[in-house]
């Protein structure tokens, strides 16, 4: 729901998500992972590509630069390695004034930190251990900075329920 509310916002939309995502505009999409139960209103978007990390790299995007209005992920990036540099690929496929909107677990009471060298943590189903549920990385307070690193110059936190549910609107 955090994601949902966070696109109506950056696109000063008011009402549901559904009439956002099925109203008549052109707008192209990358969702980088099912973005749960909002990939069936996203996928009814004309211009909507969905691609599936690890599958297909976020640290390197195969699509071409400056092609997309809006690029979403949700709960993946603490999987990839570079997490900057995942962010700096959604920057370089976003089309000036694009947006890249995700959410993260963000633990709002310490700073961010690299969990190489520490026991492995995985996301997912808990009975399965898969590299692609490796946690790489535990973000914090500080979490803007690697949006703002990735070449992003505006970044807001968008609190549908703090401190569960909070989105990132990163702007190009």
């Amino acid at each position: 729901m955090a994601l949902a509310a966070a696109i109506l916002n950056a696109y000063g939309e008011t009402g549901i998500f559904s009439d956002f995502c099925s109203a008549v505009r052109p707008l192209r999409v990358l969702e980088i992972n099912l973005a749960g139960n909002l990939t069936p209103f996203l996928s009814s978007i004309n211009g909507h590509r969905l691609v599936q990390y690890p599958d297909f790299d976020m640290q390197d995007l195969d699509l071409p630069s400056d092609s997309f209005d809006l690029v979403v992920h949700s709960d993946t990036l603490e999987h990839v390695q570079n997490p900057t540099r995942g962010l700096s690929e959604c920057y370089r496929v976003l089309r000036t004034g694009g947006h890249c909107i995700f959410t993260i677990p963000i633990v709002v009471d310490r700073m961010s930190r690299s969990r190489e060298g520490l026991r492995p943590s995985y996301h997912g189903r808990s009975n399965v251990q898969e590299s692609d549920q490796l946690v790489r990385t535990e973000f914090g307070a500080d979490f803007w900075k690697f949006v703002i690193l990735s070449g992003f110059r505006n970044c807001r936190i968008f609190s549908y329920e703090y401190p569960a549910a909070m989105a990132v609107i990163a702007r190009k």
